[in-house]
């Protein structure tokens, strides 16, 4: 799917567009009419962060016009669950009065917008402050409340509606409860320590109402904060779903927002939370969702959420490490065989990996006089789409003789233009104008491997690809200077310092945890290589686990 831009942010920031798209139907004589609207733009954020405005700003999001309107005051958990049970099932909008039932002017506007001739005011709500806009109206149709006890058999009386099972809801879970109901079968919620009890009697009957044609090309996200509860009823009433990201904000992170983004027939995407408001680069981390291109272990984003297990080396040659030493099929097994081993070890997914090295630094200059031979990108082509297909993550790594990283970089675009590659840097190999390989460990300058960041960043971007790894392979301080300022702030990319010294354990642990003084800023993630003949003792899965801490995100084998 071709990824959509534009985004709109209503409420509490600006509004930017308007609603434009209007689903409408024949109504019986009589019954109330209702009609939604798809937001206009691709990306709306409601960004308030008071329950009456968010309220109002998803009903302006979703609602052309409605006859009916739900009502509920803030800070009555019964009433505000029990009136979003009563929205959902009539397809009309919830909005909430404040506290001290106090007159409320955009509350008042909206429901004179919308053209509202009764509300349905549920448990403490009065409707007074929602009519107070249409007594400066002379011409406006006289705005009738009809009150009714927070008790689910009362609602039914007054609205008609035939609920089915009544649900205990707790604090924490009432964002999710009502966007888990359905519009086709009515069910009401209730606090897990409510009591429907209740000696008061409903003052009126509502109008028969015919709710509307779904809004099912709207998905709309919640980050579940308590401000949003009318406005995920509202979505739902008008048939939009949601999906709550149990406060995410980076709708790359989670599988089930993917795919709820790139299913079929979604036109626009509302974001109820103002924590969206405040999520750098939202827009473009819709936009990258909605490719549906998902990384191996589900989501567009690798850490936190899995950890990667690597086979290290280069197809066609066993001396440069265990991934050569077999051919392509029999190292995709040998890869998840690796990864198994951590499974029951770790609580995240683990995904196997091929670290292939892509630029070899050699004794000779070669016809470039760089001391690095470049591998022909089609020739590592199968290597990598096998991995794809088995649902395996590569990284290409780069030990580039007297060149400079981002000049190989750039030879692998068409690579790493796939969704699961990313990129690894080896200053060990990173030479002077007059130095060759072994002669002594090769360095970087940072501002060279910002530059390789900042333009692996900025492709991942414009072709909308899942977030990349980018992994520095460091054992020794001087590796890389100035590291502090090392810069970890694209999201496009996970930045991963990768600890690959062998030896003895004593010796590898404290290259550990000299790694880890002064580190650059986070979010930074880490790696431990295991080498099977240089390592004295090589460590064991269980070892690795037990004796790395922090535990490492990336654990590759040579």
């Amino acid at each position: 799917m071709r990824a959509r831009t534009g985004v709109a942010v209503i409420g509490a920031v600006l509004l930017l567009t308007g609603c434009t798209s209007f689903a409408g139907h024949e109504d019986p004589p009589g019954a109330a009419r209702v009609s939604t609207s798809t937001p206009d733009g691709e990306l709306t954020v409601v960004a308030d962060t008071d329950p009456v405005a968010s309220a109002v700003s998803t009903s302006r999001a979703l609602y052309r016009s409605a006859d009916v309107a739900v009502l509920a005051r803030d800070g009555d958990s019964a009433g505000t669950l029990l009136a979003a049970s009563a929205a959902v099932g009539l397809g009309v909008p919830l909005l909430m009065e404040r506290q001290d039932g106090a007159v409320d002017d955009a509350l008042a506007a909206e429901v004179d917008r919308l053209g509202v001739r009764t509300v349905l005011a549920v448990g403490t709500a009065d409707g007074r402050a929602a009519g107070s806009a249409t007594s400066k109206d002379a011409g406006r149709v006289r705005l009738d409340t009809i009150t009714v006890p927070a008790a689910p058999a009362a609602v039914a009386d007054t609205t008609g509606l035939r609920f089915g099972e009544t649900r205990s809801v707790d604090g924490d879970g009432a964002i999710a409860a009502v966007a888990g109901l359905d519009p086709k079968k009515p069910a009401t919620l209730q606090p897990s320590d409510g009591d429907d009890r209740v000696s008061e009697k409903p003052s009126g009957r509502l109008p028969e109402v015919t709710r509307p044609p779904a809004l099912d090309d709207v998905v709309v996200l919640a980050t579940g904060s308590p401000e949003s509860l009318a406005g995920v009823a509202t979505a739902r009433a008008a048939g939009a779903r949601v999906v709550v990201t149990d406060g995410r904000t980076d709708p790359r992170a989670s599988a089930d927002v993917v795919d709820a983004l790139a299913g079929d027939g979604t036109h626009a995407v509302l974001a109820l939370g103002a924590e969206f408001a405040g999520e750098d680069g939202f827009d473009w981390k819709v936009a990258t969702a909605r490719t549906g291109v998902q990384l191996p272990g589900g989501g567009q984003t690798l850490f936190p959420g899995r950890m990667l297990v690597a086979l290290y080396g280069s197809p066609g040659s066993g001396a440069l490490g265990v991934l050569g030493e077999q051919d392509v099929d029999a190292s995709v097994q040998r890869a998840r065989d690796h990864a198994a081993a951590y499974d029951a070890l770790v609580d995240v997914p683990v995904v196997p990996a091929f670290e292939i090295i892509a630029t070899i630094a050699s004794s000779a200059p070669g016809a470039d006089g760089n001391y690095s031979s470049e591998l022909d990108p089609e020739t590592l082509r199968p290597w990598v789409e096998a991995a794809g297909r088995a649902g395996i993550y590569v990284v290409l790594d780069l030990q580039p003789g007297r060149a400079d990283f981002l000049t190989q970089a750039r030879e692998y675009q068409s690579l790493l233009e796939l969704p699961n590659v990313g990129l690894a840097l080896d200053p060990e190999w990173r030479l002077q104008p007059s130095e060759r390989p072994l002669q002594r460990i090769g360095s970087v300058g940072v501002d060279e491997v910002n530059g390789v960041i900042t333009w692996l960043a900025d492709l991942t971007r414009e072709r909308h690809l899942p977030q990349k790894l980018l992994v520095v392979h460091q054992f020794q301080l001087g590796m890389i200077s100035g590291r502090d300022r090392l810069d970890t702030s694209r999201d496009e990319l996970a930045v991963l310092v990768h600890a690959d010294g062998q030896g003895s354990q004593g010796q590898k642990q404290g290259t550990w945890a000299a790694l880890h003084g002064n580190p650059p800023a986070a979010p930074l993630w880490w790696g431990w290589k295991n080498f099977y003949d240089e390592d004295h003792p090589m460590l064991t899965p269980e070892q690795t686990i037990d004796q790395v801490h922090p535990r490492p995100d990336l654990i590759s084998y040579q």
